[in-house]
């Protein structure tokens, strides 16, 4: 599942068709296609994991899941999901989730929650915390209103960075290390989108899928943590 600094890198490949008028619109997906066409897009945004095509009046999430992918000006071998043509191009989403949300997209999206946001508010997702002591740490990081964008890379980085153990409950970690955990999240995510945009973040993993601690030489373990029940790796000797 992308996480969230790849649907801003998605969000980036679509500005040309920002202010473009939707000339055709097709795909298997289920919800109105009719309101799209001939509509211009207002603005492209991203929320999470979430794609946002805004138009007047009301917007289309886009959520890739497990397996979606797009293709912008071709197309692949498959059905599309959703085909968006423009004059200057067109955009096709394949096997993921596509829903119309009607009104404004502000009052539907907490924006503040998306770690990628200008409008991240670090003191607001502390509050949350505060409010879910006995929770694992693991979870917490993988939740979308809290953390909006985080996934299992980012999680399983931040943790490592941040010498927390994944089945640590919120409310027996140091006041201070969560602060740590808060800001790691963020400052994490960007470098996961610089990383992204030049095809080199595989090379920068420090405990993703890795078996060998970096910083002690000793092994790193792999279990499935929390309620989610995702990868995580783990120094049992440093965290």
């Amino acid at each position: 599942m992308p996480e969230g600094p790849s649907i801003v890198l998605l969000k980036e490949a679509t500005a040309k068709f920002e202010g473009k008028k939707v000339i055709a619109v097709s795909g298997n997906s289920k919800i109105d296609k009719t309101q799209m066409l001939n509509n211009k897009v207002i603005a492209f945004r991203s929320w999470g994991k979430q794609l946002l095509i805004s138009f007047n009046g009301f917007s289309v999430r886009i959520h890739l899941l497990m397996f979606g992918s797009y293709r912008i000006d071709e197309r692949k071998e498959i059905p599309e999901r959703l085909s968006l043509t423009f004059k200057n191009g067109e955009l096709n989403f394949y096997t993921c989730s596509v829903k119309i949300i009607e009104g404004n997209i502000d009052d539907a999206y907490d924006f503040t929650a998306d770690v990628m946001n200008d409008n991240w508010n670090a003191k607001a997702a502390k509050k949350k915390l505060k409010l879910i002591p006995n929770t694992l740490v693991c979870d917490v990081l993988l939740d979308q209103q809290i953390f909006s964008g985080i996934g299992n890379i980012i999680k399983n980085e931040v943790l490592y960075r941040v010498k927390i153990h994944p089945n640590s409950e919120i409310g027996k970690i140091p006041s201070l290390k969560i602060n740590k955990l808060i800001k790691e999240a963020r400052n994490y995510s960007f470098e996961f989108l610089a990383w992204k945009r030049d095809f080199v973040l595989k090379k920068h993993w420090l405990a993703h899928t890795k078996k060998v601690c970096l910083r002690c030489n000793h092994p790193i373990i792999k279990e499935y943590t929390g309620v989610y029940h995702r990868r995580s790796f783990i120094c049992t000797n440093c965290t």
